[in-house]
């Protein structure tokens, strides 16, 4: 699809709009509610899908669909809570009302690495404020946005309401972009091309919410449980290869516990089982696709040159096609360049660190600002650090949290907005202020 598609998309989501937005909240709620039921009725099916055309193993392609699910139940319940206010008047026959209305037709862009999760996180939320949307999926990973649009219609939620348009991605942006009936782009994906979209975006004034690139800092203090550190690095890190915004992008441990961290560490990641993504016990599957590898390939070459060293993996495995060895690159410095961009493949540098103060600094010295991670027993340090960090998302003493109720999205060049939670909703929504007179 392209230029013409997407127009035709567009016309049909204003169209939409004028019914969908009148609809009550309540019967917004149920439908929405009904597709949440039909994910989760095909959650197998769908995680099968996202297996064979993105790679991640099939367990964890699984609690994608039901995190999208659940993104999909919250908003259906949200929809009923978009609250407006009464203010008071300055004038005895004044009234002051606060009305919130949906912002119109959204155009949504969507990466791979989450195919599914993505689409929930921006449509449901849209369709609950009596919003239409306009998807566009990457091009690598269409299906799984086709088989959502084609639920949602089982569920009750009309033709039009969502609508996917997929292929020549430029046109598609472009179209999307200059279209006056498109109000809002919501988009997740690199800073890059997020910097783009918000240029894009002022000539017609679009609202904008880019969820961009993130430079995770994991910091592991010398009082720490190894144990759980350990366990928590490791799914922060190669959870979907490594190909996630918010995976560990740089491992901080402090001096005093440095070697025996390294060992153990290694020792774990030695053990991690890397094959097909539908096949028994994997661990993680392969990258997707050659373009990826070749940008993991380059950032290990570059800090091996910097005097990295390479203590586990480091190459291609030999699986071949997309799969890379899970690595871990020790004696990195934060101004190698492993250190400063989105590495997003299984690759983890380790940075020796002495003080808080440190810590700290180093993690701060990054552009991004999305997610930071920090394991310590010592409360008040927790309290201290978690603070400090110039970060959306701190996570003290855990690495996989995610709830449809909380509040996802950076600092800094890592975005702008939030997606989930109530916060989510004031993305989708305008804010009208009436006056009433003539009430004396």
């Amino acid at each position: 699809m392209g230029e013409r598609e997407t127009k035709d998309a567009i016309s049909s989501a204003y169209n939409a709009f004028s019914h969908w937005s009148k609809l009550t909240a309540a019967e917004r709620s149920t439908r929405l509610r009904k597709w949440y039921d039909l994910l989760i009725e095909h959650k197998e099916e769908l995680g099968q899908l996202i297996t064979l055309e993105q790679g991640k193993p099939l367990k964890e392609a699984i609690t994608e669909v039901v995190s999208a699910a659940g993104h999909v139940e919250f908003f259906a319940e949200e929809a009923k809570r978009v609250y407006g206010d009464i203010l008071p008047s300055p004038l005895p026959d004044r009234r002051l009302f606060v009305l919130k209305q949906p912002v119109g037709v959204v155009g949504a862009i969507t990466p791979w690495n989450f195919p599914l999760g993505m689409i929930a996180r921006k449509v449901a939320p849209a369709l609950a404020c009596g919003c239409t949307v306009v998807i566009k999926p990457s091009e690598l990973t269409p299906l799984s946005a086709l088989a959502a649009a084609e639920l949602a219609l089982q569920s009750g939620i009309p033709p039009g309401v969502l609508n996917v348009v997929m292929g020549d991605a430029p046109n598609i942006g472009n179209s999307i972009l200059e279209s006056p009936q498109v109000r809002k782009i919501t988009f997740t994906g690199s800073t890059a091309v997020g910097k783009k979209l918000m240029a894009g975006a002022a000539e017609t004034v679009k609202k904008v919410s880019p969820e961009l690139g993130g430079n995770a800092p994991f910091i592991i203090f010398d009082d720490a449980d190894l144990e759980a550190a350990l366990k928590a690095s490791l799914a922060t890190k190669f959870r979907n290869s490594g190909q996630t915004c918010i995976c560990t992008n740089r491992l901080l441990v402090q001096e005093g516990i440095y070697d025996k961290f390294i060992n153990a560490f290694s020792s774990a990641v030695q053990s991690l089982k890397v094959v097909n993504g539908l096949s028994e016990d994997v661990a993680q599957g392969p990258l997707i696709n050659e373009a990826a590898v070749q940008k993991v390939e380059s950032l290990v070459q570059h800090a091996i040159s910097q005097g990295a060293k390479v203590v586990v993996g480091g190459k291609r495995h030999n699986l071949g096609f997309t799969f890379y060895e899970p690595t871990i690159i020790s004696d990195v410095k934060n101004e190698m360049l492993i250190a400063r961009e989105e590495i997003f493949g299984p690759v983890t540098p380790v940075i020796r660190f002495k003080t808080e103060e440190e810590a700290i600094q180093i993690a701060n010295d990054t552009e991004s600002g999305l997610a930071a991670y920090l394991f310590t027993n010592n409360i008040q340090r927790s309290w201290r650090v978690c603070e400090a960090l110039e970060y959306g998302i701190v996570g003290v003493n855990d690495g996989m949290f995610a709830s449809p109720g909380a509040p996802f999205g950076g600092f800094k060049q890592s975005g702008l907005g939030r997606e989930s939670s109530k916060y989510g909703l004031d993305e989708y929504l305008e804010i009208k202020c009436v006056c009433l007179g003539n009430m004396g």
